[in-house]
């Protein structure tokens, strides 16, 4: 029972972090450079406020969630929670080294003004953003295919 609610608690914070980063690849990306750059600087600095907190926590959950149900399965089904958990935490790494200093930038720039290459950091910001989004999915998938298949939790 305790092997399904672990499992349970991964698939959902995995299927919340990559709904949530697919909605901003999706839609916010899209919006971010369809309107003006100071409209986009103040939108964004205020959108990774709100996001902080909340963001960082369903990255934890879901790579520590699907971690220990690789600690409590065997086989298959640990390789593929561990997995789904590494991915989990590929999410949090690629955004706490890549978007978020990033992100520290863009609240400077919106205080101020943009320097001349703002172009090419935003790109990298995307580059980040999209690769958080895929190791996002790819752990979900880990999980939904775990869950298909059925968890391996006999004792060693």
């Amino acid at each position: 029972m305790r092997v399904r609610l672990v499992q349970g608690l991964a698939l959902l914070s995995t299927g919340v972090l990559a709904g949530a980063f697919g909605y901003g690849a999706a839609n916010l990306v899209p919006t971010f450079n369809a309107v003006p750059l100071d409209m986009r600087l103040s939108f964004h600095t205020q959108l990774m406020q709100m996001n902080g907190i909340t963001m960082q926590g369903a990255m934890g959950v879901s790579a520590l969630s699907a971690l220990a149900l690789g600690a409590m399965t065997r086989g298959a089904s640990r390789r593929l929670a561990g997995g789904a958990g590494l991915l989990a935490l590929a999410s949090f790494l690629i955004t706490r080294l890549g978007n978020v200093p990033i992100n520290g930038r863009i609240k400077q720039w919106a205080a101020t003004s943009a320097p001349a290459d703002h172009a090419e950091i935003l790109a990298r910001w995307e580059a980040f953003n999209y690769a958080r989004t895929g190791t996002a999915f790819a752990s979900f998938a880990l999980l939904i295919l775990l869950s298909l298949r059925g968890v391996d939790c006999r004792p060693a």
